[in-house]
């Protein structure tokens, strides 16, 4: 497949953008000659597709159920009475939603923990998004045994080669709900398939407490010693951060989710270190963690709550500014799961979103990044491009009031 942008604004420019197979391989201010598709982009700006790194998909089914309450008792009390009901149909209908919400917001990449993970990736194929998925890990709740572990993870390898776009990843939940045992067998599971995993870690002051008196070190220190910290491991949250951790972090080269709304929404008492993050050099990218503690997947919203809470935190206005935001949500989630795309430039894989300027969160036109990132909302993408393929075009997604039907028909199921 050809694909030919026709004026999009890139930066100050107009430019026409050449793309073939899945890769961008011309840019230039006017390119003659054929393509199967055009898109004409007058009026248009050019930008990265976003990446998402760190995301419960089918989590859309619980948006606005459980709002307002402390932490725990949202677990105990909200959320994991209903998971134990879901079933992979659920999971499929959900999974379908976010993806659908996400791709009306630009987004063409996400990496997702969730259950029923197979459900999930058919979802974002049959829409053509890029995913990560895998094995989701938790001992109490999934009765995770050694033997279960391994054939979980190999029925789940066996049945990835069906989905191209989609990187499996293994997802132990987080240090305190995945033992020791298992989290060094995951880990060598890890090696072995050469994949790479994601963990919740350091998201409340009491997990960093419990940590420190059960293991003698924090959270950061723990992961080391059991030789899972490398930069094939993206760490969610971390908000609870002490400078040593943080070069530990920068020197085994691990990425970092940074999920302001949901950590502000459930206001778990830190915000991300970014300063000190940024100095040593750690790899930041951007989540929306899942519907039930941000209520929405737009990484628009992210963006300009990250750069929000940093100069918040900080006490500084000029900290983490819209550029650096973008480039969060776009290159450094694309590097964390070594995808050659992120940037808009010739010979990167041609994940690219059209935003529509002629809105008014686009006028006046004093500085294009700095708009999307702070006055713009997901409803500006005009058009996504996922792998070289035109997946939302003046967004429309095919079969969206399906999708929206069967998500309702399974919220009633689980919440009667």
């Amino acid at each position: 497949m050809s694909i030919l942008i026709r004026g999009a604004r890139l930066g100050k420019e107009q430019q026409d953008i050449l793309i073939e197979g899945n890769r961008i391989t011309r840019i230039a201010a006017k390119i003659h000659g054929k393509a199967e598709h055009i898109l004409e982009a007058n009026g248009k700006a050019v930008f990265p597709g976003f990446y998402n790194t760190h995301t419960h998909a089918a989590m859309t089914l619980f948006r606005s159920y459980g709002d307002d309450m402390k932490l725990q008792q949202w677990l105990t009390e909200k959320i994991w009475p209903v998971e134990e009901k879901l079933t992979a149909t659920e999971v499929y209908a959900g999974a379908k939603l976010a993806c659908l919400e996400m791709l009306k917001s630009g987004t063409v990449f996400f990496n997702d923990m969730y259950f029923h993970h197979l459900e999930t990736a058919r979802a974002a194929a049959e829409l053509g998004m890029r995913a990560a998925i895998g094995d989701t890990f938790l001992d109490v709740l999934l009765r995770d045994t050694p033997e279960n572990i391994k054939s979980r993870v190999q029925k789940t390898f066996a049945a990835m080669e069906e989905y191209p776009l989609t990187i499996p990843v293994l997802f132990p939940h987080s240090i305190y709900t995945v033992n020791t045992e298992n989290l060094l067998l995951i880990k060598e599971l890890a090696e072995k398939y050469n994949c790479r995993m994601h963990i919740h870690l350091s998201e409340t002051e009491q997990e960093v407490k419990d940590c420190l008196s059960k293991n003698g070190k924090g959270p950061v220190e723990y992961l080391k010693t059991l030789g899972i910290l490398s930069p094939n491991l993206t760490i969610a949250h971390v908000v609870w951060l002490r400078e040593a951790e943080i070069q530990t972090l920068a020197e085994h080269q691990v990425s970092v989710a940074h999920c302001p709304t949901s950590n502000m929404k459930l206001a778990v008492g830190s915000a991300l270190p970014y300063a000190l993050l940024r100095k040593y050099g750690v790899n930041v990218t951007l989540g929306t963690d899942g519907c039930a503690s941000n209520n929405t997947l737009d990484m628009t919203q992210t963006m300009k709550f990250a750069a929000l809470l940093a100069k918040h935190a900080a006490h500084d206005p000029t900290m983490l500014p819209a550029a650096e935001a973008l480039q969060m949500a776009t290159r450094n989630g694309a590097k964390a799961f070594g995808i050659d795309a992120g940037i808009v430039e010739e010979g990167r894989i041609a994940d690219l979103v059209l935003v529509d300027l002629k809105r008014p969160e686009f006028t006046p036109l004093h500085d294009v990044t700095a708009n999307l990132v702070y006055a713009a909302n997901g409803s500006c993408v005009d058009s996504v491009i996922c792998n070289g393929k035109i997946i939302m075009q003046e967004r429309k997604v095919e079969g969206e009031e399906q999708i929206l039907a069967a998500a309702e028909e399974a919220k009633g199921r689980l919440f009667g």
